[in-house]
């Protein structure tokens, strides 16, 4: 059963840290109209009419966003990275725990960084637009810190289980 639950830790973790960079990586965050054209913008570029431009304004929601989100997958990396050594090593108590930590600290960053996106967001361009909606670059962000929350509870009852197991008898009875 440890291993099981470190195993599927580990497993979300790698899925978690793929939607993760996904998302930050990619222009969908949102879509809108501007002066009757397709629009989108993700974290560093926006699009319309499929002619994609870095962000020329350096505006502080966008900065707290995207540093959230790179500490998030450097955070998700490191929570992998250990998932996986405690699962070739067979499950190190630390290394589940610290890996489980981890995750769940990258879904707290990420978490902060999709909060903080979509207040400014719907201030914003809810007063500015009247058609926009978030896109599939930002609902992955959300199923990233899901799986990231997940990850993170099933290496810390994995490590809970690692700790609660008795030691085996060794006596010839």
């Amino acid at each position: 059963m440890l291993h099981s639950l470190a195993g599927g830790g580990t497993l979300c973790g790698v899925a978690a840290l793929v939607l993760l960079i996904v998302s930050t990586a990619t222009d969908f965050w949102m879509q809108y109209r501007y002066s009757g054209n397709a629009a989108s913008q993700g974290l560093w570029r926006f699009c319309i009419n499929h002619k994609c431009h870095t962000h020329t304004l350096t505006v502080a929601y966008w900065d707290a966003t995207r540093a959230f989100m790179l500490l998030s997958i450097l955070t998700c990396s490191a929570g992998v990275v250990l998932g996986i050594s405690a699962l070739a090593n067979g499950a190190k108590s630390r290394r589940v725990r610290t890996g489980g930590i981890a995750l769940l600290l990258s879904g707290f960053l990420a978490l902060l960084a999709l909060s903080i996106y979509t207040g400014v967001t719907v201030r914003f361009f809810g007063k500015r637009y009247m058609d926009w909606r978030f896109s599939w670059s930002y609902i992955l962000g959300w199923l990233g810190i899901l799986l990231a929350f997940a990850a993170g509870i099933f290496q810390l009852c994995a490590h809970q289980r690692k700790t609660a197991e008795p030691a085996p008898d060794l006596s010839d009875s």
